[in-house]
């Protein structure tokens, strides 16, 4: 390879201190939008400081970190000879309608997003190249090929999902040479955030609470990723203000409708089953995630609701007795089918969605957050795509939160969300910043901190809203089926 090649690409991450110095950011505990020009990259689920603290605790040798990288090393997405296999047209779900089939190839372009986005992520841990290339050679395949995502209302499950997925895998990679960062954020906007969006307004032609909080959710992921990695503050704001008030299931008042005596919050979809509300709580911690890394603290909003809601999913998954509020006894209309109790509840069913909610409530707040806490360490090391299973219920998350997001506690506690780049650049910095070179600035403490449910047409429910219920912040909540096949259950 030519010298300049080589050169190119070890400096793929260049300082992004201007970045950051053009987003103002707020420090009331819970800021409406980061206010200011571009937002700052990286900046979705890692933000520069992250990436360097992976590294340098890695480098350290310092636990739990050591197994979180082990776990990425061993999964066959993260290697560099990966493929991709990039398609026309993804489809998801099957509609009955005659004359109305096509093969189901969604595993094809979640495989390789997982495949993208563990190779970037190895990148910035080891510093070797080979996975960077390999991650943009992934994006650039798609970028170039694809031109929608199709298919029965799954189709919309698929947008949000892997929307959401690619962009964070592209924000790792977005200052490579080689990486078509226009042509990428193009694919974004027109295949993905179209019909997210599409989703999130008109919830395919149905009632506003037709479908379950998790396709509100894959949607706002996808909405609010998009926003960030094409710099667009409108759909920012859009996605923000749909957490806070949205009328579909998704928003935070509707997927957590009660907050019981105890501080617990009673997970919307813990009257279905265990899968889907990990799901859910994967999906939440996500948004707040990418938004906490842009000055939002949606983790906070509401008084922590977050906080208590997954505290609920948490004990209920660990095999303890958790509140439960009928949705019948908050409707009390006749004849309406409904969850009467909490749903079973597996302790060994596992996802990879604890390490970052934990870390985020415990460490970076201060907060107590037993069940968290338990969970979290039950469930390390975290792993991602590949390790929980080959259907796309394993791909659901991208996982690998042992090593990406357990941290020191921090010495401020308060709810003022930090900016997306290191501290120590500049915007007149132009040293290499990859992870890996830039890991001496991070702590080297070495203190630690199957198929699942599908996602997609099953047994299929729906819920409706029931109006007048203060209880649940204006209320959903009844339960109506529907016919197989048609809108799926996520």
């Amino acid at each position: 390879m030519h010298a300049t090649r080589q050169i190119s690409r070890r400096t793929m991450l260049k300082a992004t201190g201007a970045a950051a110095g053009a987003v103002g950011l707020a420090t009331v505990a819970t800021p409406s939008v980061a206010a200011g020009g571009a937002f700052a990259h990286p900046g979705l689920l890692h933000t520069g400081a992250d990436l360097a603290r992976m590294a340098a605790k890695v480098k350290a040798g310092a636990s739990p970190y050591t197994a979180g990288y082990a776990k990425l090393t061993a999964n066959r997405h993260s290697q560099s000879g990966w493929t991709p296999n990039p398609q026309t047209i993804v489809y998801r779900g099957v509609e009955l309608r005659p004359r109305s089939t096509w093969p189901q190839n969604y595993g094809i372009l979640y495989n390789d997003i997982h495949a993208a986005y563990q190779n970037a992520l190895r990148y910035h841990v080891s510093g070797d190249s080979a996975h960077a290339d390999t991650a943009v050679a992934i994006l650039n395949a798609w970028s170039a090929k694809l031109t929608k995502v199709d298919g029965s209302a799954d189709r919309f499950l698929a947008a949000g999902i892997y929307g959401y997925q690619a962009a964070n895998a592209a924000e790792l990679v977005r200052d490579h040479p080689d990486f078509e960062l226009g042509r990428f954020q193009k694919m974004l906007l027109d295949v993905f955030y179209s019909v997210s969006e599409d989703f999130l307004v008109r919830h395919n032609g149905t009632p506003t609470p037709h479908y379950w909080p998790n396709w509100d959710l894959c949607n706002m992921a996808c909405a609010l990723a998009t926003g960030i990695f094409c710099d667009d503050r409108a759909k920012v704001e859009r996605a923000v203000e749909y957490f806070k008030s949205g009328d579909g299931m998704g928003s935070i008042k509707h997927a957590i409708p009660v907050v019981h005596d105890d501080g617990l919050a009673q997970w919307m979809e813990a009257g279905r089953d265990q899968g889907h509300s990990l799901m859910g709580v994967g999906l939440m911690g996500t948004i707040c995630e990418m938004a906490w890394n842009q000055g939002i603290d949606l983790y906070g909003y509401d008084d922590n609701r977050f906080l208590k809601g997954a505290q609920y999913v948490a004990k209920w998954s660990l095999g303890g007795n958790v509140p439960y509020t009928p949705y019948a006894s908050l409707d009390r209309r006749p004849g309406i089918q409904h969850p009467t109790n909490v749903a079973p509840a597996d302790p060994a069913q596992m996802r990879p969605v604890w390490a970052m909610v934990a870390n985020h409530y415990t460490k970076r707040r201060g907060l107590s957050a037993t069940y968290l806490t338990q969970i979290a360490a039950k469930a390390a090391p975290e792993g991602g795509g590949g390790d929980y299973g080959p259907n796309s219920g394993g791909f659901d998350q991208l996982g690998f939160g042992t090593l990406a997001f357990t941290r020191d506690k921090a010495t401020d506690t308060k709810a003022t969300p930090t900016s997306a780049t290191s501290p120590s650049v500049t915007a007149s910095d132009s040293r290499p910043q990859t992870a890996a070179t830039a890991s001496a600035s991070a702590s080297a403490s070495t203190t630690a901190g199957g198929g699942l449910a599908a996602t997609g047409s099953g047994e299929i429910v729906g819920w409706t809203a029931a109006a007048g219920v203060t209880a649940i912040a204006g209320g959903l909540l009844f339960l109506r089926r529907r016919d197989r096949g048609r809108h799926g259950a996520s």
